[in-house]
């Protein structure tokens, strides 16, 4: 995946009606903890294969044991065809960030660095705003 021209807020403003309010709100509240952090849309061919469109919020380098190297966000923010993904890519005592919280976050599905929800009305925003916090903490290098 690549950043993209495109502009988060112009990639919200063509969501559908249906989502757009959701993703909106959720931007909103990940954006209030990410200040200063870079915010940009980022597309392209995704895990799997598909074609996503991800608004990232910070960003740092990585380097994986490949020895593989790149940038890459620390939360991600997605409307998918069936459901709004959020990916934190930020990892505690082994454990990500993601799974520690879901349990406390509302009605999601968790994956490793990514959590699943129908709607924003499914997450709870103080605990979304807390989880947010400590993945800006826990990479301290990010622009």
């Amino acid at each position: 995946m690549e950043r993209s021209p495109t502009t988060p807020d112009e990639f919200i403003a063509s969501l559908p009606d249906g989502v757009r309010g959701d993703i909106a709100t959720l931007d909103a509240e990940i954006s209030s903890v990410m200040a200063g952090l870079e915010r940009t849309l980022w597309e392209g061919v995704f895990w799997g294969g598909t074609v996503q469109h991800i608004i990232g919020y910070g960003a740092y380098r990585y380097a994986g044991r490949s020895g593989r190297s790149g940038e890459w966000f620390v939360v991600g923010l997605a409307a998918q065809k069936n459901y709004l993904s959020l990916y934190v890519n930020a990892a505690e005592d082994g454990a990500y960030l993601g799974k520690q919280y879901a349990g406390r976050l509302g009605k999601v599905k968790a994956g490793s660095a990514n959590l699943q929800f129908k709607q924003a009305a499914d997450i709870d925003a103080a605990v979304l705003r807390e989880m947010v916090t400590r993945a800006r903490d826990l990479v301290p290098d990010a622009t």
